[in-house]
């Protein structure tokens, strides 16, 4: 490639996923060039964001060369585009933490499943992100290690795919894999001003750790745009991407903002966002009710049980040092160990909880709710705090989430404004019933349209004029 063709890619920095394929399938510029200029760009901005554990620099040049020497780019959906991946899922040829440092430094064989078909549908991956120890946490910090909020580095980018949804939003990636078993994407994507989504149940390949959460976690993408969103879903599900016909008709939408968390309500600016949403809801002709889902303390206590249970699978599924790990995770799982003696865990509650929620969209088709409470708890090393702390800190912030792993039903967060001190993006969740993917992408496209959103944090935006310097 000439030298107009590198400032070409070097341009490709900050461009959606979707465009940046265009431009590597219709050869006007390489996978190579695309994946050197990112690598450049993250450079300049991860030692204030901390994003990455591992950076693959000369795997990620030589995937991109096979892409751009591959026969089928042409028709690749996310031909050389740059991503990371999570730190719990396998890269052949990387070690997988799953954000312990008491894991052990065994070489992923071969790729999880999601990761085959990112690779198989032409992305590249450039690094693996930071997560908090066995996912278990809502900020993203170990030993060494604090993951910074692009938009504010004073805050967390939340957790537990935080360092994936930090890369996405500084612009070291347009797009990110992660996972979701009590809000894990949908927090970070609030945190940063990003869309995600979490499929339902069965949707896209989770084998997470030993048995995904008791099936409660899914894996996703983070992305600054739907249509990005779209594709990485499309392909993480092994869909083609196709919206159905009846999309384009007004939706009954219910909105609560009741907190399933007794004593802990949104503040002022998460319920305006929310409020935003649903007046151009409104001004676009779809339907609003005011409606509370039937969420049970029964029914927070069985997610709860399958988050202490996680922790005990996960450790004894990766061969763990109890005495290893963090002191509040240690406690997590000794909890676990009690929840899965005294049998818990229990299918037939989850299921039951399932029908009810599923029912609950009998006569709606999506519902609307807050995402936190409050903005991004603070870029601290959490690590050092004992399990109480921890699991306190989690829960008054982020009460909206967790019941819908439970249930196993589809939910997307959208960004939906900012606020005005500190200056964080707001976001607001969607959630619908069993199949209701499409639905959730489509509404979220037309929110994209009526509510625009900045793409990445200001000061590390890459389509700014010097950014990475100010």
């Amino acid at each position: 490639m000439d030298a107009s063709g590198a400032v070409g890619a070097r341009r490709t920095v900050g461009l959606p996923a979707t465009e940046i394929a265009a431009l590597v399938r219709s050869g006007e510029v390489t996978a190579v060039d695309v994946v050197r200029a990112h690598l450049e760009h993250l450079d300049e901005v991860d030692a204030r964001v901390g994003a990455f554990r591992v950076l693959r620099r000369e795997a990620a040049l030589a995937e991109a060369r096979a892409v751009d020497t591959a026969l089928t780019r042409f028709a690749l959906p996310l031909a050389g585009v740059p991503i990371a991946v999570k730190d719990n899922v396998a890269v052949a040829g990387e070690v997988i933490t799953d954000g312990s440092p008491a894991c052990r430094q065994e070489v992923a064989a071969k790729d999880h499943p999601v990761v085959t078909r990112l690779r198989k549908a032409g992305a590249v991956v450039v690094g693996i992100t930071h997560a908090p120890e066995l996912c278990l946490y809502a900020a993203t910090d170990g030993p060494g290690a604090v993951s910074r909020n692009p938009w504010d580095t004073a805050r967390s980018p939340a957790g537990s795919s935080g360092g994936s949804a930090a890369a996405v939003a500084s612009g070291s990636v347009p797009l990110a894999h992660g996972n979701d078993g009590m809000g894990s994407l949908r927090l970070p994507a609030a945190a940063c001003g990003l869309v995600t989504l979490k499929p339902g149940r069965g949707v896209v390949p989770a084998e997470i750790g030993f048995d995904s959460w008791s099936g409660m976690a899914e894996n996703g993408a983070l992305a600054t745009t739907v249509a990005d969103l779209a594709v990485a879903h499309a392909v993480l599900a092994g869909q083609e991407r196709a919206a159905p016909a009846d999309l384009t008709r007004p939706l009954r939408v219910a909105v609560s903002t009741t907190s399933p968390v007794p004593g802990v309500r949104a503040d002022r600016e998460a319920l305006a966002a929310v409020e935003r949403v649903v007046a151009a809801l409104t001004a676009a002709g779809h339907t609003v009710v005011r409606r509370d889902p039937p969420i049970t303390p029964g029914a927070a206590a069985g997610a709860l049980a399958r988050w202490m249970a996680g922790a005990e699978d996960d450790a004894e599924h990766l061969g763990l040092d109890r005495a290893a790990l963090q002191p509040r995770s240690r406690t997590h799982a000794r909890i676990g160990r009690l929840v899965r003696r005294a049998g818990l865990v229990r299918p037939a509650a989850q299921e039951r909880f399932r029908e009810r929620m599923t029912g609950f969209f009998d006569d709606v088709d999506l519902l609307l709710t807050p995402v936190t409470t409050g903005p991004p708890l603070p870029a601290r090393p959490w690590h050092e705090r004992g399990f109480l702390a921890n699991v306190t800190a989690n829960a008054r912030w982020a009460p909206w989430t967790a019941a819908w792993n439970y249930a196993g039903l589809p939910a997307l967060v959208l960004p939906a404004g900012v606020r005005t001190a500190p200056e964080v993006p707001l976001a607001a969740q969607f959630v619908g019933p069993p199949g209701a993917e499409a639905r959730l992408l489509w509404i979220a496209g037309e929110l994209e349209r009526l509510l625009p959103w900045r793409r990445y944090a200001p000061v590390f935006d890459p389509t700014a004029p010097m950014a990475a310097a100010t």
